[in-house]
């Protein structure tokens, strides 16, 4: 299993949500974050923004799902050809997993 954490853009959240749907991935967690990547923040004028708002959602899909989890993410996230501050995804393995409720582990 592998844990895919990405951090878009908040307006491309519902877009990205509902392609993973279709995708046949529902269990998402989704957590509103503030940071900043290469660029340093952002200025606007005199106004220098340190920490801009982005959503960080996570999931957890088997090996053999990773490459098109991650490209239906990539493709549905990016606003353009090389623009700053569409986002970041890490993927990370899953040692184990359980279902609370049941006590499960799950594989």
């Amino acid at each position: 299993m592998e844990m895919i954490r990405a951090i878009i853009r908040p307006e491309k959240v519902s877009e990205v949500l509902a392609a993973l749907m279709e995708a046949g991935f529902p269990a998402v967690t989704k957590v509103s974050v503030y940071g900043r990547g290469k660029q340093r923040g952002l200025k606007v004028g005199e106004i220098h923004y340190d920490e801009l708002p982005k959503e960080l959602i996570m999931l957890v899909v088997p090996d053999q799902e990773r490459e098109y989890v991650l490209k239906t993410i990539l493709t549905t996230a990016r606003t353009g050809d090389g623009h700053f501050g569409d986002g970041k995804i890490f993927i990370s393995p899953v040692d184990e997993a359980y279902t609370i409720s049941s006590g499960v582990k799950e594989s």
